[in-house]
């Protein structure tokens, strides 16, 4: 088995850790020989996560800081695609979920679909178009055509 970076060093003081010049933990390793290591992009985002176990991820951001994949080693993996004020719009994994948003102008939510494997949850609040007649709208409101005005 491979020496750890501890035991290539004679650590004996455990837990032993290893910052980068953020403060953040890049390494650390526990007396038991178990050690994790992790990266991270220029805005401070972890990209890379890896344990003596075997276990890893990894991550990718957008210019936003919005995570938009994910992967690891189990296989699973996630994809996110965000609007430019960072809402989510679109969220698949490989589980085969996944999720739609639509938002108005003000970034309220106006529209959300995703798909169960037993159901599918639709909430619709987009503005709706009707189009009628004169001669519907005056029935609707009881009206005889001829007196109805439209401004346009």
């Amino acid at each position: 088995m491979k020496e750890t970076i501890a035991q290539l060093l004679k650590i004996t003081d455990f837990p032993f850790c290893i910052k980068n010049t953020d403060n953040k933990e890049i390494y650390s390793e526990k007396s038991n020989g178990y050690w994790f290591k992790k990266e991270y992009d220029l805005n401070g985002n972890e990209i890379h996560f890896e344990n003596s176990n075997g276990y890893w991820f990894k991550k990718e951001y957008d210019k936003n800081g919005n995570e938009i994949y994910f992967e690891n080693s189990s296989g699973f993996w996630s994809k996110s695609q965000y609007n430019n004020n960072s809402n989510l719009i679109y969220y698949e994994n490989s589980s085969e979920y996944w999720v739609k948003n639509e938002y108005d102008s003000n970034g309220k939510l106006v529209y959300f679909e995703n798909s169960y494997k037993k159901s599918k949850t639709i909430i619709d609040k987009r503005p709706k178009i009707i189009e009628l007649t004169l001669q519907e709208i005056a029935d609707k409101l009881g009206m005889d055509v001829n007196i109805l005005h439209i401004k346009v």
